[in-house]
């Protein structure tokens, strides 16, 4: 979907490792989930594309503190929602314990 947006292959790597990164979280903390991918415009005409990213997992207790760097709650290096957040233009977490977590992240060309 990144090609036919447009994007570059630099890009369309960026968003692949963005889309795996999320998914793996899903699937590691929720274990089920999905992923919308949307292709997007904004209103002076810049195509982009959304990757929205849902589960109803555990939810994320403490934002901040995911979103730094070097934080896991695993066995991982702590870079994943912040290296995510490195390589998009927009980034936004909504999450609740137990009603779990939305990730909506956006690129533009």
């Amino acid at each position: 979907m990144a090609a036919a947006v447009g994007f570059a292959l630099i890009d369309q790597t960026r968003l692949a490792t963005v889309a795996s990164e999320l998914a793996r979280n899903i699937i590691k903390y929720a274990r089920r989930g999905r992923m919308i991918a949307q292709p997007t415009r904004k209103p002076d005409g810049r195509d982009g594309l959304r990757l929205i990213f849902e589960d109803n997992g555990p939810g994320i207790p403490d934002i901040e503190a995911a979103m730094s760097d070097g934080f896991t709650t695993g066995r991982g290096l702590g870079k994943g929602l912040p290296g995510s957040k490195r390589l998009v233009d927009e980034f936004k977490i909504e999450s609740g314990v137990g009603t779990g977590t939305r990730v909506t992240v956006v690129r533009w060309l």
